[in-house]
């Protein structure tokens, strides 16, 4: 029996975003910028589903845009907004712990279109400084990105203290919330009574379907009213001509039913995961003492849990609990056989043993507690079974 424990890499469809998507992947196949009836009643459901969605962010529908997923809307932004507003400067802000649909954009603007990056700090718990942002903002300062939650920690950004420092400067502030979504309670205004969670939208957000119950290839971005972006590829007039091609009429009616059941017990849900994420660590600490929890002093996403093993590397980790039946990921990745440790551990600072020892539990709808208490039965098996490091053995690639 598989434990799927990498809910912030992809989340298992809902059955209720499957049927909804269903007519549209069988009779009513038109294509939405036809004329005739059947492109019509495709396109009344891109509407539909555009309502729908800006109605659970309270935004207004135009300031909804379908893209195929997370890495296109942060492309479209970062790529899109630095290219239409660059006669006022050609300076950016952002972090190295940023998902590399943003780090490579940046890079890209940077190494090949002649903009100038600064890379902001971050805390050992991995925290941006709203005062170290403040001081970085220039006169020809454009665009600042700073992602809400981070997808290996779970770190959730001070998003409103950020916005407002953007604000009083006059800077446009986008942010990745390909991992909020679902998670927090984003809207487009936040009363200073709201929620713990509560999370403010910026200027300009990037969200995908599949890390909230919906379909794979889909997602959109959020984009202020009255702040123009130049498109990043060229064809047709969809989208308002931001984004050009023929949409996916029903990955985007499966992501707006998915979006809408996702929130609709978002508190209970939440606290649901958070007590099973703090019973795995529990438990962890039992198995493993020598573990350490990264992030630990930082708020977080109530379903996340990094954690570095001593003595282990991260790909030998993730091997040894994929034969025990339980799925995981880690920031670390194979490159030419070597082990890189994870990029948002090491801007955090954190030595390159610990963070290429680092794994990343994520929960879910699905988790439940027998299944936390198996794979804490795994770790141990998992530890027993550790062989003694030689002694002039780094200790993040002892084996097991």
């Amino acid at each position: 029996m598989m434990i799927y424990l990498d809910y912030n890499a992809t989340t298992p469809l809902s059955p209720t975003a499957r049927e909804a998507m269903r007519p549209f992947l069988e009779e009513h196949f038109g294509n939405p910028s036809s004329v005739h009836a059947a492109g019509r009643e495709a396109r009344a459901a891109i509407d539909e589903a555009r309502d729908r969605i800006a109605a659970l962010l309270g935004a207004k529908p135009p300031e909804i845009v379908f893209t195929s997923g997370g890495t296109e809307s942060s492309n479209l932004a970062l790529l899109g907004l630095a290219r239409r507003h660059s006669s006022k400067g050609k300076h950016l802000i952002s972090n190295r712990a940023e998902h590399h649909a943003v780090l490579h954009a940046l890079e890209h603007l940077e190494n090949r279109e002649g903009f100038e990056v600064t890379w902001l700090d971050l805390s050992s718990d991995g925290l941006i400084d709203p005062d170290q942002l403040a001081r970085a903002i220039r006169p020809e300062t454009i665009l600042v990105s700073i992602m809400s939650a981070n997808n290996e920690t779970g770190v959730i950004q001070p998003i409103a203290e950020i916005s407002a420092v953007c604000r009083e400067d006059a800077v446009v502030l986008h942010s990745d919330m390909v991992q909020s979504f679902g998670k927090l309670n984003l809207q487009k205004q936040v009363s200073p009574e709201g929620h713990a969670s509560a999370c403010p939208l910026p200027d300009v957000a990037s969200f995908a379907a599949h890390k909230f119950y919906g379909p794979k290839g889909a997602g959109f971005l959020y984009l202020r009213s009255g702040l123009p972006i130049d498109s990043i590829q060229f064809g047709g007039a969809h989208e308002n001509q931001r984004r050009p091609g023929t949409e996916n009429v029903a990955a985007i009616v499966g992501m707006a039913v998915a979006a809408e059941e996702v929130l609709r017990d978002l508190p209970n849900e939440q606290r649901r995961q958070a007590k099973l994420r703090d019973q795995l660590w529990r438990g962890i600490t039992r198995v493993f003492p020598e573990a350490e929890e990264n992030a630990a002093g930082a708020s977080r996403l109530a379903n996340t849990l990094n954690v570095s093993f001593p003595g282990f590397d991260s790909e030998t980790m993730l091997m040894a609990l994929d034969l025990e039946g339980v799925c995981l990921s880690s920031g670390s990745a194979c490159m030419v056989g070597s082990v890189l440790a994870s990029h948002v551990l090491l801007a955090m600072n954190l030595p390159p043993q610990r963070a290429g020892s680092a794994i990343r539990f994520s929960l879910g709808k699905g988790t439940t507690a027998e299944e936390i208490e198996q794979t804490l039965a795994a770790l141990e098996r998992i530890g027993q079974r550790r062989k003694p490091r030689q002694p002039n053995e780094p200790k993040y690639y002892a084996g097991v």
